[in-house]
């Protein structure tokens, strides 16, 4: 169900649980790919063994929301874009969509895949508190490393194509706000933020 904004219904939100999720998935990505450079840009010392730990935590976290998310946007019905998005810009959105679901969803399981076939055999503790298991049959077949080395490729390589698609979609989110002067950024923006990006771009 969608509801409005400022109380033009014409003009649909997303709800508060979709909201709640983009915004919690968006912090997790931004801060994972901060901890992934400062981790490989760290000497080996007992801090990085620490940060790899905290890393596979919030991945797994973010692969947990992200299902949930994706399960929630199948039952729920999305706002409609500005009926004046000319169509290769409405394409670009979905796929910049689509591709988010890919990753958010795709790199944890490299990651995953990545524990699962390590030959150091460290146990993945969620926060140091919940045991998380290893993918099953990948511990047990004889090209494991391989697999995992594969799987470390993709993983970094996706990291920087993440990186992209942030920026590309928080200029796109801007770019909409302030010259197109829609409201693809408030659909998603918190209530509470509404009226000080509305006076960012001149509106009352």
């Amino acid at each position: 169900m969608t509801n409005t904004i400022l109380g033009d219904p014409a003009l649909a939100r997303y709800n508060r649980v979709a909201k709640c999720l983009h915004w919690l998935i968006a912090l997790a990505l931004i801060g994972m790919l901060a901890l992934g450079w400062i981790m490989t840009s760290m000497p080996n010392a007992s801090g990085k063994f620490a940060l790899f730990q905290l890393h596979k935590s919030i991945g797994l976290t973010i692969l947990l929301l992200s299902l949930f998310r994706l399960s929630w946007r199948l039952a729920h019905p999305v706002p409609a874009l500005p009926p004046g998005m000319p169509a290769w810009e409405k394409l670009a959105a979905h796929t910049t969509h689509f591709l988010f679901y890919i990753l958010m969803i795709g790199m944890p399981l490299l990651g995953w895949v990545m524990v699962s076939t390590s030959r150091l055999g460290i146990p993945t503790m969620l926060y140091g508190v919940i045991p998380w298991p290893n993918l099953p049959v990948l511990p047990t077949l004889d090209n494991k490393q391989a697999i995992g080395h594969v799987a470390a490729q993709m993983h970094g390589l996706l990291a920087y194509v993440l990186a992209g698609l942030i920026v590309l979609h928080i200029g796109a989110a801007w770019k909409h706000h302030l010259f197109n002067r829609d409201d693809v950024l408030l659909r998603m923006a918190p209530r509470t933020l509404h009226r000080f990006l509305n006076r960012l771009r001149g509106s009352p």
